[in-house]
């Protein structure tokens, strides 16, 4: 049998809104985990099935799924009746591809309904650092500890929320890998996102938004791109901004170092010492021809000017090419070849 939402809250079924906000604020902050650090297991349990009773009690809509096919339809674990494919309370159903219709619901995070419920992006945002342990989902931690005690959860008054305006949702991160190619020359990537977003009524609606991306020449790892307010929008929350971080993918031949692109070439004692040419292909396709006529020791480099990375804040500048050498010594000399050596390279 599902859970008694009504039970769990300590409300009748008749109870209206301000019933309901009430007794959410009392049980939440009586069994919030970090008001409970010795009985942290029991209190997480406890202050989830708290919020979710809270989440679906508020929300005429699933809560007249819930009143007509308990907590096994509203988790779509049950079909409604096939009629004119609305529900009660106007509730919706989804076809899900592989079955009946059904009342799609997922219980939000229990830390995302108490911050928005309070009106501020943490708990216990600006409240000073804490100990490990607590609750962690989607970017929201709670900090247990000492600090987290009777006279802290006083103050949030039992009487009103602290802040009746709309906080925003913490922003959310994704890598974007690239190729040093698409940094030197420069690119364009198309991102498909897929979020919700609500119409006029209050309802959320799943969108996908494909977002486009100029990669400028000479960006580096790191860069961020940001899209205000692109995260799904719900009732008195602004919405994330999504951003996306450059992430450089490893090239078989260079490495980067800041503006500059550096290749290692392998090269025998004798080339070192007679002489070498570089033969290299650039991040554009041209091929340079590079030729050393110096003798290359160990920790030579050969600087080639203005054919490293692009610099994004000056385009018509760039940064150098070097050169390094990995010498290869021979691991063994004959008595002829050691005398010849001495002959060669003797004052």
């Amino acid at each position: 049998m599902g859970a008694d939402y009504y039970k769990v809250l300590q409300v009748d079924r008749n109870a209206n809104d301000d019933d309901l906000k009430k007794s959410y604020r009392k049980l939440a902050m009586k069994w919030h985990p970090d008001k409970n650090p010795n009985n942290k297991k029991d209190a997480e349990a406890k202050f989830k099935q708290i919020s979710e009773a809270y989440e679906v009690l508020s929300d005429p809509q699933k809560r007249a799924v819930y009143d007509q096919y308990g907590e096994e339809g509203l988790k779509g674990q049950m079909p409604p009746p096939p009629s004119d494919g609305g529900g009660p309370g106007g509730a919706t159903f989804f076809q899900t591809g592989d079955g009946p219709n059904v009342f799609r619901f997922n219980p939000r995070n229990a830390d995302e309904i108490f911050s928005e419920f309070f009106g501020f992006s943490g708990p216990f945002a600006g409240m000073g650092g804490g100990g490990g342990g607590g609750m962690r989902s989607g970017g929201t931690r709670f900090s247990g500890g000492s600090m987290f005690g009777d006279d802290m959860f006083s103050s949030f008054g039992e009487s009103r929320p602290m802040n009746s305006g709309p906080r925003k949702a913490a922003p959310i991160e994704q890598k974007l890998p690239c190729s040093l190619e698409e940094l030197y020359k420069g690119a364009t990537k198309r991102m498909k996102i897929s979020r919700e977003i609500s119409d006029a009524s209050g309802k959320t609606l799943p969108v996908e938004e494909i977002l486009t991306i100029d990669i400028k020449p000479g960006w580096k790892k790191g860069t961020k791109i940001t899209f205000p307010e692109k995260g799904n929008e719900q009732p008195n929350v602004i919405p994330s901004d999504l951003i996306f971080i450059i992430d450089e993918k490893p090239h078989s031949v260079y490495t980067r170092d800041g503006n500059d692109l550096v290749f290692t070439q392998k090269i025998s004692l004798a080339e070192a010492l007679t002489g070498y040419t570089v033969h290299l292909t650039t991040l554009d396709g041209r091929n340079l021809t590079i030729p050393i006529n110096s003798v290359i020791h160990p920790n030579y480099e050969e600087v080639v000017p203005r054919e490293g990375m692009p610099i994004p804040k000056e385009p018509s500048r760039r940064g150098n090419l070097r050169i390094k050498f990995n010498v290869k010594f021979p691991t063994r000399l004959t008595a002829e070849q050691k005398s010849g050596i001495k002959k060669l390279l003797s004052p």
